[in-house]
């Protein structure tokens, strides 16, 4: 019997990864074949949901302010190990609801700093925090004061999760642009990096990784010693993907949209390096253009943009 090892990312405001391995899977199994279900994330969105089985980890809603400093709901998860995770987006996210303005020069991270001290207050010790999809550019300011005002940190320590390479003061220039920042805004958040920079128990400019979510992996780095990790790889060794993809005859990925960007980091090709001679088929919602030759790293590529599509692509596949 073939063994497929299904392990899509979201597809980001259609289907969550959970949702995608599940219909694939559907459509393997109706075929006879075994499916593995093993939905992944990169560190952004949808990472809390996939490392919950994995970790263990209960759901906890906590208070918290959105980047504007609004009300808002905060999540964590918390396993009996004392891993708590969070994800930076849920509070400080792009799309965290808010009735006012979205200015991305206002919009920081003292929500995700609330999360943060909360668990660390409910006996967090490691907290990792997933850093994709933010709506900030603050350099993590935000974050760290809503910590010192809850008396800090201890000795938990912290790891920030992201795909990105970005320094601390690129941020704005790179990433203030898809926040809603004009070329006047992206110069005095840049400038606001540069003098937050000068602020921090240790210089976040020359290190990679710092400026991912604005600044705020720098932010950790330097007041807190946080790890700065990909996320992709984090979450491939905590939900076990090497032991898996040992028995697997064929490996499923998955992404809302396949393109040139996908080689740079992104999950499926974080997934590819790890595959060795085992074949891997994408499932996607849509392919870029400029996808060029990265298909021919697939042994096919099938484009499946909604769920009936998704279990049809499933009961199709052979290894």
């Amino acid at each position: 019997m073939t063994r497929i090892l299904i392990a899509p990312d979201s597809f980001k405001g259609t289907y969550t990864a959970v949702e995608v391995a599940d219909a694939i899977a559907t459509g393997v199994e109706s075929a006879g074949h075994t499916a593995i279900r093993m939905p992944v994330a990169d560190g952004g969105e949808g990472t809390l949901d996939a490392l919950a089985g994995p970790l263990g980890l209960a759901r906890i809603e906590v208070e918290a302010v959105n980047p504007w400093r609004a009300p808002c709901r905060g999540l964590l998860g918390m396993s009996p190990d004392g891993t708590a995770v969070v994800e930076l987006a849920t509070a400080s996210g792009i799309t965290t609801p808010h009735d006012g303005p979205r200015d991305a020069v206002t919009a920081d991270t003292y929500g995700t700093g609330m999360v943060m001290a909360e668990a660390a207050r409910r006996g967090a010790r490691h907290i990792v925090v997933a850093a994709g999809g933010s709506a900030t550019t603050d350099g993590g300011a935000g974050a760290i004061a809503a910590i010192d005002e809850r008396g800090g940190l201890g000795d938990t320590r912290v790891t920030v999760l992201s795909d990105v390479t970005t320094r601390y003061t690129d941020a704005a220039r790179i990433f203030g642009p898809q926040k809603g920042a004009d070329a006047a805004a992206v110069a005095l958040l840049t400038r606001r990096l540069e003098e937050t920079a000068l602020t921090l128990p240790r210089d976040p400019r020359e290190v990679d990784g710092t400026g991912a979510a604005g600044g705020f992996s720098g932010g950790m780095w330097s007041r807190f010693g946080a790890e700065l990790r990909s996320g992709a790889d984090f979450v491939l060794d905590a939900v076990g993907f090497d032991d898996a993809v040992r028995t697997a005859d064929l490996v499923v990925v998955g992404e809302g949209r396949l393109d040139g960007q996908s080689r740079a980091g992104k999950i499926v090709s974080v997934i590819l390096a790890r595959c060795g001679d085992v074949p891997v088929v994408a499932v996607v919602g849509s392919v870029g253009d400029d996808l060029g030759d990265y298909r021919e790293r697939f042994e096919d590529v099938v484009v499946a943009s909604d769920a009936e599509a998704l279990t049809r692509a499933g009961r199709a596949l052979r290894a």
